[in-house]
């Protein structure tokens, strides 16, 4: 089922990020995790598009964090010409990733925005435990919700910076740096981000020793 919605806030997160909050459909019901299919009608067809929710179902807004690609001129560009008021159409949620409880998340850029939502979630239900958040970058203006999310992992965030380090944090995810910092290999591993990002996280852990039915990737 599809639902026409209005665009009720638009927040710059960094150069290239922006935050929508979207009208809420009566009885719209989602997971932390979950995803949709957003088009844009007008001027022009534009989509669909998979995006994951970054609120929570509690929260009376649905929010989006979304990272604009203008050199592709696709649905992300046409979504930051979007102004308040305007409409996009949004599917019914689906399962992007299941929330399998604390864990160690390994996002490469905008695939930390499905952990976004797992990881206020599982703060709500105060079960965020030994959960770790590697988050990687290729600079540091790439970074947003850093304040965030360090609240909510204090030293179990760490930041990779993979091109233009200025020291504030790592240069490199390889598995050094996967066994400096998970000591449990039972818990589940989350992984989102650019295809040879997942492809070589997902080596990465194998070979620091943990199990395929543990690393669980985007759907």
């Amino acid at each position: 089922m599809s639902h026409e919605v209005r665009i009720l806030k638009k927040h710059c997160l960094n150069h290239d990020v922006i935050e929508f909050h979207l009208e809420k459909p009566s009885g719209y019901v989602f997971n932390a995790g979950q995803a949709i299919e957003l088009t844009i009608a007008e001027p022009s067809q534009q989509g669909p598009a998979p995006f994951t929710f970054t609120g929570l179902n509690s929260d009376i807004t649905l929010q989006l964090i979304i990272k604009i690609y203008r050199e592709h001129n696709g649905i992300t560009a046409a979504l930051e010409k979007k102004e308040v008021g305007d409409t996009v159409v949004i599917s019914d949620p689906w399962d992007s990733f299941i929330n399998k409880g604390p864990g160690i998340f390994l996002a490469g850029g905008a695939g930390i925005t499905p952990f976004i939502a797992l990881l206020r979630q599982l703060a709500v239900d105060k079960n965020i435990g030994a959960s770790q958040l590697f988050f990687a970058n290729k600079t540091d203006e790439d970074v947003f919700l850093q304040k965030e999310l360090k609240s909510l992992l204090g030293n179990h965030y760490i930041d990779i910076i993979t091109r233009d380090n200025n020291g504030t944090g790592h240069d490199i995810l390889n598995e050094d740096l996967i066994k400096q910092y998970v000591r449990n290999f039972t818990l589940p591993f989350y992984v989102c981000g650019p295809p040879g990002f997942m492809d070589a996280v997902q080596a990465i852990l194998t070979k620091a020793g943990a199990s395929n039915e543990m690393v669980n990737v985007s759907f």
